[in-house]
């Protein structure tokens, strides 16, 4: 998935130096409560060795205890600044990166978005003819999202006469109208929770006729996210975890459907005179110092050697000191932590790929705000 980075932006303009702890959460179990108990320990010792302040490593030792009580496994990403926890995140899951200790003069975020890829709004919704509930919920964000109830008339709706004729005809009509009011109110609560959390997916199951009505009534442009589940089940049923499933899979499928656009329009810019993309370090660094860069694509373990200039303003990341064009020059930081953090201040979005993704070989690329003009000199510098 794609991450929207300009949430982080007010993290990455503050000054350093900054710590940072990517590690193991879990509190052990009976054979590892030991070492889970001194891994805090190892961590402040870690940044000592660094050179972090004696504030910095108190702040994060007593950040980085076990999370006690929550499933196994679990991870935890913390930043530390000036004595003060910045941010303190548990995420669900063993590490998918190398665990981390480290001081920096910028705050270093990859390990956070390797395991998070992003907090990717979606809306289930469970309707029946009388009423519904919608959950809005985050992909990668641990813990319950949010739940409204809409309860619609029940009016008409079990009222049809015994026969035939006018009179059944004219209760079937009012029975008709009850489920399409019902189903207007359900649409326009998702039409809302859509606009206000910017939710890229629509999960609609329950009672078949009710779904239908309510994909029916929903706002032009948010019926292109809708995705129909068969299923009429409650969280009490025994089978929720197959619904769930079936949530997940459709989950899945939007992201896919989105890294594929994405790299649809990497591919159709490909031997554009003036294309809408740029490819290479050099390229790339090019197009962020100038807030081109729509979507970064990055392939960061391709990266894993290199390493860019930070700068504490504008153009915020050069290759040499000569692009730093005045601004202070806060140190060499790995390539791919300086990326993020350019592409976060030019509110950017980020797309993480594994190897032979990228065309050509490559392992950096981006979609860009608009064309690139003729080649400058330098465009090409690695």
């Amino acid at each position: 998935m794609t991450e929207h980075l300009h949430k982080f932006a007010d993290l990455y303009r503050k000054q350093g130096p900054w710590c940072v702890a990517y590690v193991d959460a879990g509190a052990g179990g009976a054979q590892g409560a030991e070492a889970a108990a001194a891994r805090s320990g190892d961590v402040r010792a870690g940044l000592g060795e660094q050179g972090a302040t004696p504030e910095d490593q108190e702040a994060m030792e007593g950040a980085v205890d076990p999370a006690r009580g929550l499933p196994a496994p679990i991870s935890r990403f913390v930043l530390v600044r000036d004595g003060a926890v910045e941010l303190n995140e548990l995420l669900p899951g063993p590490l998918v990166a190398p665990m981390q200790v480290a001081v920096g003069p910028v705050p270093d975020l990859l390990p956070l978005f390797k395991h998070r890829p992003e907090e990717f709004p979606y809306i289930v919704v469970e309707a029946t003819r009388e009423d519904a509930e919608i959950r809005l919920e985050y992909a990668g964000r641990p813990g319950p999202g949010t739940v409204e109830g809409v309860e619609g008339s029940s009016d008409d709706i079990s009222k049809l006469p015994a026969g035939e004729g006018w009179a059944q005809d004219k209760q079937q009509r009012r029975t008709e109208q009850t489920w399409r009011r019902n189903a207007d109110e359900v649409a326009g609560s998702i039409d809302r929770i859509v606009d206000s959390s910017g939710a890229r997916l629509i999960v609609l199951a329950g009672d078949v006729r009710a779904r239908g009505l309510v994909r029916d009534q929903l706002a032009e442009g948010h019926k292109p996210l809708v995705s129909m589940i068969d299923s009429e089940l409650r969280p009490e049923d025994p089978h929720q975890q197959q619904f769930e499933d079936e949530v997940q899979e459709s989950l899945a499928l939007q992201w896919a459907a989105e890294q594929e656009q994405i790299m649809d329009r990497l591919a159709l810019q490909e031997g554009q005179a003036n294309p809408e993309s740029a490819t290479g370090m050099g390229a790339v660094v090019q197009a962020l110092q100038q807030a081109q860069v729509d979507t970064l694509i990055l392939n960061d373990s391709a990266l894993a050697d290199r390493h860019l200039l930070a700068l504490g303003a504008e153009p915020w990341l050069a290759t040499a000191e000569e692009q730093a064009l005045g601004a202070e020059v806060l140190g060499q930081v790995p390539a791919s932590s300086a990326l993020l953090r350019a592409a976060a201040l030019t509110d950017a979005n980020l797309l993480l790929v594994p190897d032979g993704v990228l065309p050509g070989g490559s392992d950096l690329a981006a979609l860009l705000r608009w064309p690139v003009g003729p080649e400058a000199p330098g465009a090409n510098a690695t």
